[in-house]
């Protein structure tokens, strides 16, 4: 097998190690339908009835200039209706309706000067991808002191529905649809469900409902390169990389090659917005601080503010 040395599209990035690549002539088949190869241990792990909790240590990149903050990645298991595109509140009625997925809810909190932004991605994620191959619904709200702005993308008749609202008068209310294609958003759940299975070579793709927002670009198909590989320092952590050349944009998510593929960290390259005079190339960071296994849902009483303290978040 042929191995080479990833080279950052001339965008002078550094990655957090070198890595190791090999498959980019790999041509991917949208047609074709990944099989999950699921570890022995998957079903003990992902329901045991809890959530997987991690937290970040984020730099992000925002208005020419990195600011710090916090990432939460939740993972957990869920009943999710075919027909409505949400979660089942009692599957068992219609167990003909119920969709098993992996859930993602990626959440950014960061301040900027004076006011700070919240951001929140959901995505559901079949965990059969021989059955069901695409992710049928992913939303994303970003709120600040200027105003709010909302994302959702429903798969309906083999395509997508695009919903987005912003405060934005050049942005408003959009509806419209987007050829069926792998989505950025699924690639944080497929690195926990399959890894190897994860788009290799040149597709087309959905980028980021996170990036879209903060870049203020419509949502379109995008030309984009991906590649799976592995750390020269330490064989036992895999890189997966996104790579938009038409916008200069890159995503590295590095994770644990052993299963549960736990997200070790991440970073994003791509130039600030044209109409920030600061035009350079910035890098959002993200590095994991903490890992627990939770049923978060019945940890809301006062008492239970010291788990956040267990997280390294701020209370």
């Amino acid at each position: 097998m042929n191995k080479f040395l990833f080279v950052s599209l001339a965008l002078g990035l550094s990655a957090i190690s070198t890595i190791v690549f090999s498959g980019l002539s790999h041509k991917i088949d949208l047609k074709s339908t990944p099989t999950a190869t699921k570890h022995p241990d998957f079903d003990r792990y992902w329901y045991q009835g809890k959530a997987e909790i991690s937290s970040y240590t984020l730099e992000q990149s925002r208005y020419g200039e990195v600011h710090p903050g916090d990432a939460v990645l939740v993972f957990v298991t869920e009943d999710f209706s075919k027909k409505k595109q949400v979660k089942l509140d009692q599957p068992e009625r219609d167990s003909k309706d119920a969709l098993k997925v992996l859930k993602l809810n990626y959440i950014k909190k960061f301040t900027t000067g004076i006011y700070d932004y919240s951001i929140l991605n959901s995505v559901f994620t079949p965990i059969n991808y021989q059955q069901t191959p695409n992710t049928p619904k992913t939303t994303t709200s970003s709120q600040e002191w200027c105003g709010h702005t909302f994302t959702q993308l429903n798969l309906e008749n083999q395509r997508y529905r695009v919903q987005a609202y912003s405060y934005f008068e050049s942005e408003g209310d959009q509806n419209y649809y987007l050829e069926k294609t792998w989505l950025e958003d699924e690639i944080w759940n497929l690195i926990r469900i399959a890894p190897d299975k994860l788009p290799q070579g040149k597709f087309k793709i959905i980028p980021s409902t996170i990036y879209a927002r903060l870049a203020h670009k419509k949502l379109e198909l995008q030309s984009v390169e991906g590649i799976l590989g592995i750390s020269e320092a330490d064989p036992q952590i895999q890189t997966y990389a996104l790579v938009y050349p038409q916008f200069k944009r890159e995503l590295k998510i590095h994770f644990e090659k052993k299963f549960p593929h736990k997200i070790l960290s991440w970073e994003e390259s791509c130039p600030s917005p044209a109409w920030n005079t600061l035009a350079n190339i910035l890098t959002t960071r993200a590095t994991l601080k903490k890992t627990i296994l939770l049923d978060y849902w019945n940890k809301h009483n006062l008492e239970d503010t010291k788990l956040r303290e267990d997280l390294g978040l701020k209370n």
